[in-house]
């Protein structure tokens, strides 16, 4: 990933959390265990990089992107939990769950998730983003919410150990996994000011990779192993789920992930500039399987 990106949320990350002098410290704690974990910061980057693709002010744009980090991270949380994967490791350490607890760890991702959205709409964020960062924080309520991240988890709850047709397993991907990718992009434009073609082609770049990251992730669970992913592996046959690849198979998913690719980069026309990361990403995600 781009260190240049990488390295303003890292910095910006820590400052939005509450301070850990108070009774309730360990649920901080828990929200800064998951929320600074080391990981690739994949969906704020993106935002950060469209949004300066579109000429925007990347510095103004790290509110937003983190609070798509703090998203993500409350998903993660609540994934792991019993009542859903039930898993014990995540980005290689304990989960959440497994170090404070079921209760702690559900409040965690409950508090990250309402910290996101102060993060969005604080004074000192709107008074840079001004309308447009309004914008932005319903595009990532939607994608967070029941037709978006939330409903896609609701549809893999509800078709395991069934047999669903791949239209499902589409709809599933779109929410679950794709809309916290699209949210980000098309933020990252709407907070540059952008027209609705660069917004288009965002979407459309968005989700792309997101059905590729999606589809890679399922080629992963079969060929590589929990040391290499830092997360169980082989947990969809273990759950009985079926998945893009166990219904066209590990030749055709690759072959899927090479088109999604190219549709990806193709997007990227749309802009005059500083698409370079966006590029090496797309092309880096499909090179994870081969």
């Amino acid at each position: 990933m781009d260190n240049k990106y990488i390295s303003m949320i890292e910095t910006f990350l820590p400052t939005l959390l509450p301070g850990e002098d108070c009774y309730e410290k360990n649920l901080i704690e828990s929200m800064k265990y998951s929320l600074l974990a080391p990981g690739k910061r994949i969906r704020p980057t993106l935002l950060l990089a469209f949004c300066e693709a579109c000429n925007g002010n990347a510095e103004h744009a790290l509110p937003y992107a983190c609070a798509v980090e703090m998203i993500h991270a409350y998903s993660l949380i609540h994934d792991d939990l019993p009542c859903l994967d039930n898993d014990d490791l995540r980005r290689g350490r304990p989960s959440n769950h497994i170090v404070y607890g079921e209760d702690i760890a559900l409040l965690a991702g409950d508090a990250l998730q309402t910290l996101a959205f102060e993060s969005m709409l604080s004074e000192s964020a709107l008074s840079k983003a001004g309308l447009n960062g309004a914008k932005a924080a319903g595009i990532l309520a939607r994608a967070a919410g029941a037709s978006g991240m939330a409903g896609g988890q609701t549809i893999d709850i509800l078709t395991e150990g069934k047999s669903p047709s791949l239209e499902v397993i589409l709809d599933m991907y779109s929410k679950k996994t794709g809309r916290l990718i699209k949210a980000p992009c098309v933020m990252g434009c709407v907070l540059a000011g952008a027209d609705d073609k660069k917004i288009a082609a965002a979407e459309s770049y968005a989700e792309s990779i997101g059905l590729a990251f999606q589809i890679v992730d399922d080629i992963l669970d079969i060929t590589s192993d929990t040391s290499t992913l830092g997360k169980p592996v082989g947990s969809d046959a273990e759950n009985e789920k079926v998945n893009y690849v166990t219904i066209l198979g590990i030749g055709q998913s690759r072959k899927k992930v090479d088109e999604l690719t190219k549709t990806a980069l193709g997007a990227l026309d749309a802009f005059d500039k500083n698409t370079e990361f966006l590029s090496a990403f797309a092309e880096k995600l499909a090179a994870r399987i081969c």
